[in-house]
């Protein structure tokens, strides 16, 4: 893996940053521009780059699914491999599409394009203006508010993830959730020490226990409503069983041991739209074949396969998901 050094792509400088103690330490998203909700959000201007693959990238996916954003904002997939030229562009295969902006053979393209003195590391998700012709955000968690919020109004199901009278828990849940859990994963897996990694490991699943315990009569996360907390959270459950669980060494538990978590997910799954953002060929390609440094061999296992589409039971507690996304 390279990344940007004044608009030049380098593979010679360290990739993952470690503190001190061996500390995996994620490099802060460089692009933070905003689409207000009081502008005025043209269909067909903004495009989402994203891998299926990316955890980060899913949440804007699913958010666009869920509120039926598909017509409004266009979508380029690149390659689930990456390795020393970065993301790329590789229509040929299945699942992926070209660059339908910039016709680039890889993303670093598109940010150079954006930036011609960038310097950083190229990630999914991105969200661009063809119009002002230029990145907006690479930040998940600000793009999936944007979508949920300034977007609505191009919306083709009726769901506000970002409810009045749950936003303070929201933002509180997705804040609460990201160190242990969604970057947990990832804090066990790079870590570069014995000690980083048991830290990592027992936030991991002291996080997981305590979330499994307030789901046992609590519809969602923030309540009885589905929100961006549940999209935060969907996208490192889906993947932990058949990735996090055996490739990052989070082999505690897997989430088909909870008996909460577990039929959570699986509704989730279920939910309108949420099945085409699914794509555990390119998940598991991704994480597999892309850490050589993990996984010498680049061995992707065939298993567990786990059966999201499994009847639940969740419907019995309060609450549900939104009118429009009820079958």
């Amino acid at each position: 893996m390279g990344r940007m050094v004044d608009g030049e792509w380098r593979t010679d400088v360290e990739q993952i940053e470690h503190g001190e103690g061996g500390e995996f330490e994620r490099e802060t998203t460089a692009f933070r521009d905003w689409v207000d909700e009081d502008e005025s959000v043209e269909p067909g201007r903004y495009h989402l780059y994203v891998s299926y693959a990316c955890p980060w990238a899913h949440r804007t996916l699913l958010t666009r699914a869920l509120k039926g954003l598909e017509d409004a904002v266009s979508v380029s997939v690149v390659d689930p491999v990456r390795f020393d030229q970065g993301w790329a562009f590789a229509p040929e295969k299945p699942g992926c599409t070209p660059d339908h902006v910039h016709g680039s053979d890889y993303l670093r393209e598109v940010y150079a394009h954006a930036d011609p003195d960038y310097t950083g590391r190229v990630t999914v998700p991105v969200l661009y203006d063809t119009v002002a012709d230029t990145i907006v955000n690479n930040e998940s968690e600000e793009i999936v508010r944007m979508l949920d919020v300034a977007f609505d109004d191009l919306a083709a199901r009726d769901v506000d993830l970002y409810p009045e009278g749950y936003r303070e828990e929201v933002d509180r849940v997705i804040d609460d959730i990201y160190d242990p859990i969604n970057n947990g994963v990832y804090r066990a897996g790079f870590a570069a020490t014995q000690r980083a990694y048991e830290d990592a490991v027992d936030d991991l699943f002291a996080a997981l226990e305590r979330y499994d315990d307030r789901l046992a009569d609590q519809r969602y996360l923030a309540g009885d409503a589905l929100t961006e907390a549940d999209v935060a959270m969907f996208t490192t459950l889906y993947r932990f069983d058949e990735v996090y669980h055996t490739h990052f060494k989070c082999n505690r538990r897997r989430v088909a041991d909870y008996e909460h978590l577990w039929p959570y997910l699986r509704e989730l799954c279920q939910l309108p739209g949420v099945a085409d953002t699914l794509h555990m060929d390119h998940v598991k390609q991704h994480y597999y074949r892309s850490h050589g440094d993990l996984n010498p061999g680049r061995l992707v296992p065939t298993g567990p396969n786990p059966e999201f589409f499994a009847p639940h039971d969740r419907d019995d507690l309060p609450g549900g998901p939104p009118e429009a996304l009820r079958q």
